[in-house]
């Protein structure tokens, strides 16, 4: 692995609030060597010069759909198999191009996407997958339409396109984890209530039983990983809580009782407020179902109140944009919305310094320091300050290390050497 030097660049690290100006960084063996004077006996296969620039952690999203190319999921689920996972291709660069240099699924993403980007085959973040999210019949991650009957199954088990395969019972559930675990999931996603995408479901509703929810933790756990659950309202996200589910996503609805139970139990929220604003506004010409529209107006007009609430109470709430279809292209949008609560340094650190303490990765990814992996992103001018420059497409990124590999070069992503 190459040694390389970036020179003369600001640093700033969201995990301890430092700011250094004008040192050199050097990053050996896919982790930070030395940061200000780099040791005399290192001989570096590159210099990069940039003063003006900030050196940032590489950013983490927390909730994303790799495989959702479309922004209906039951068309989504329903595309054939390799025109699905050809579709992820453009999505995956993306994110990597806008300085996203991990990514956790939240139902999608499969083994063998995972290992195409940990191979070289596919240029994109690490992935972190859930694999299929457990949804129960009728529920959030169950896309069939209303009918006089419906078909035996959801047809979702072996569906590129599908993001949640339905499951029901205990011993359903412990098998259905099991599964996702053994084909490589890092972290199991339930639908612990309904939600604005799928058509059958109120947002009020809960979804599983308690007995599900406890299942599936306890496989979860077993196997030394957790559950995250898709849950809005009050009462599902303390249902999930007391089960022991870790991570909450979305939680819109929350209300103060329920976020300081999240801080006595260590619990956190992945909020994700810009696509909802999307949805909104573009889903009707996106094939979006029409009877979802009414149901995002009523999360989105809540969701910043919710942010508030959380940064009041103490939760830690992580970076999720949960875009979908041609959204995902907005990715980035969920940093100006939570900076807009918050303000800019607190929206950077949800993805890093934060995000990085969710998956179990503090002190290791989501800061620049030494002997931390060297996932950086290089940003033309102060973030902080402005952070427009962090949205878009990645024009103001004119680099992207990530694991300690420069995949992005003068504002171009580099094609990886498959291995």
């Amino acid at each position: 692995m190459s040694t390389f030097v970036l020179e003369r660049i600001n640093v700033f690290d969201p995990a301890s609030g430092t700011r250094r100006e004008g040192v050199d960084v050097c990053v050996k063996d896919g982790v930070i060597a030395s940061i200000g004077t780099v040791p005399t006996s290192v001989s570096p296969d590159a210099r990069y010069a940039l003063p003006g620039h900030t050196l940032l952690p590489g950013f983490i999203d927390l909730h994303v759909h790799v495989a959702a190319s479309k922004t209906n999921l039951g068309a989504n689920a329903v595309m054939p198999n390799f025109l699905a996972a050809l579709r992820t291709v453009p999505i995956v660069r993306g994110m990597l191009n806008r300085g996203f240099t991990t990514v956790r699924d939240a139902g999608g993403a499969d083994y063998g996407m995972c290992e195409a980007v940990n191979t070289g085959v596919l240029l994109g973040p690490r992935i972190l997958s859930s694999g299929k999210a457990l949804s129960q019949t009728g529920g959030h991650g169950d896309f069939r339409p209303r009918s006089d009957q419906l078909s035996d199954a959801c047809g979702c088990l072996g569906r590129q396109g599908a993001i949640a395969r339905v499951v029901d019972g205990e011993d359903a559930i412990r098998l259905a984890v099991r599964e996702e675990i053994l084909k490589g999931a890092t972290q199991i996603k339930v639908m612990a209530s309904g939600g604005v995408a799928s058509p059958n479901d109120s947002i009020t509703n809960t979804q599983y039983s308690e007995a599900e929810l406890r299942a599936a933790v306890e496989e979860a756990e077993a196997a030394g990983t957790y559950v995250m659950a898709h849950a809005y309202t009050p009462r599902a996200i303390r249902r999930a809580i007391e089960c022991g589910v870790r991570c909450i996503e979305h939680g819109n609805l929350v209300d103060e009782a329920t976020a300081r139970m999240m801080v006595e139990r260590n619990v956190y929220m992945v909020p994700t407020l810009a696509t909802l604003d999307h949805l909104f506004a573009q889903g009707p010409t996106l094939g979006f179902p029409p009877e979802s529209l009414e149901k995002i107006d009523a999360a989105r007009s809540v969701g910043r109140e919710a942010l508030r609430l959380l940064a009041r109470v103490g939760v830690k709430a992580g970076f999720g944009s949960d875009m979908l279809g041609e959204l995902h292209t907005y990715q980035s949008d969920e940093f100006e919305a939570r900076a807009q609560i918050v303000g800019n340094l607190e929206a950077i650190r949800s993805a890093t310094s934060v995000a990085a303490e969710i998956i179990g990765e503090a002190g290791v990814r989501g800061t620049v320091s030494v002997g931390a992996k060297a996932d950086l992103v290089v940003v033309a001018g102060d973030p902080v300050e402005n952070l427009s420059l962090l949205l878009g497409q990645g024009e103001h990124i004119p680099m992207v290390i990530k694991a300690g590999v420069c995949v992005k070069q003068a504002g171009q992503l580099l094609e990886p050497v498959a291995a």
